[in-house]
């Protein structure tokens, strides 16, 4: 079998089991599937599957992936109301609270929860299978979404933040961190119950939250050059505020 025909079979057997999981996890939700329903589901044999995936959390991890489509489509229209990098990598943090805070299950199996390996090795074979999502989304977008470590690609974004004259280099990595961080934990509390407010409360208060952080971090002279304002635009460029 040539290399062309391989990787048209993997992207099929992928697609086979990767719908199964997701209309069991529809039904039983995320932590209540298993290998053996999964294969039945597909029509194979659990040993087919793991010709496939190394485990379930790998099949689950791929699987929610697609549910970040909507996501990954919104990306491009929030970054490209910023003029700047500061303000390009708030409304980029704005897209990724609004989408992440309506499916909180899902970006923690994809960001928080430890899937006993690399993530990144998964996020990469990933697009490797599926690299048409990658089609016509700017080189600046793909460098934030194919980083599975959200610190990571953070930093290695705002890199041009330091250039541009707004943060400094030591900057960099404590406000990549914080940031994360202040997502992860209002994330996790939100989906144990620990704060009593919506999906759309969070978002805003994590947003709050990101904002002050990142502010913080910009040299005085420079912060009247950032304008962000929650909400500012919708997709048509009308206001919401």
């Amino acid at each position: 079998m040539n290399v062309k025909r391989k990787e048209i079979q993997t992207a099929r057997m992928w697609r086979f089991f990767l719908d199964a999981t997701s209309e069991l996890i529809e039904e039983k939700g995320l932590h209540h599937i298993t290998i053996r329903e999964i294969a039945d589901r597909a029509g194979y044999t659990s040993s087919t599957v793991y010709n496939y995936f190394r485990d379930l959390s790998h099949l689950k991890f791929f699987a929610v992936m697609r549910d970040t489509d909507k996501y990954l489509k919104d990306l491009p229209n929030y970054m490209e109301k910023g003029n700047n990098t500061i303000e390009k990598w708030l409304y980029a943090w704005e897209c990724f609270c609004k989408h992440s805070f309506q499916l909180p299950e899902v970006y923690s199996l994809l960001y928080i929860e430890n899937l006993g390996t690399i993530p990144e090795e998964l996020m990469q074979n990933y697009y490797q299978v599926y690299a048409n999502e990658l089609i016509n989304l700017s080189e600046e977008v793909q460098s934030i979404i194919t980083h599975h470590n959200i610190a990571t690609r953070s930093s290695l974004y705002i890199q041009s933040a330091r250039e541009e004259g707004f943060i400094h280099e030591e900057d960099i990595e404590y406000i990549a961190d914080t940031t994360m961080l202040i997502w992860t934990g209002m994330l996790t509390n939100l989906l144990n119950l620990r704060r009593n407010v919506s999906k759309e409360e969070a978002a805003k208060q994590t947003m709050d939250y990101v904002y002050k952080s990142i502010m913080s971090t910009v040299v005085p002279e420079k912060r009247k050059e950032v304008n962000y304002i929650y909400g500012d635009r919708n997709e048509n460029g009308s206001s919401t505020s």
